[in-house]
């Protein structure tokens, strides 16, 4: 059985990434991402925002030129916590 190749494997760096954050509807979720971003990957950035079916929930998509995977597992883990996030894809 061939294993897995690791998301390290598949990219080579730099590259172009996008991070998906799903959250609450809030009108500050842009803004809290951006923030994170910005602390690891500086730049000007234009987030996508699109509304769930229902409202409830808001999708920003904003793509960075990752430089390693190091920066993007990080990107991972601080977009995760931030309080109205519900999941990063």
């Amino acid at each position: 059985m061939q294993e897995q190749p690791k998301l390290k494997d598949l990219l080579e760096f730099p590259c172009k990434f996008t991070y998906k954050v799903m959250g609450y509807a809030k009108p500050e979720l842009p803004d809290l991402v951006l923030e994170v971003i910005q602390r690891h990957a500086p730049g000007d950035y234009t987030p996508a925002v699109k509304p769930s079916g229902k409202g409830t929930y808001n999708s920003v998509s904003v793509s960075i030129t990752a430089t390693s995977i190091e920066q993007v597992e990080t990107l991972y883990k601080e977009l995760g916590e931030i309080d109205i996030v519900r999941m990063v894809l």
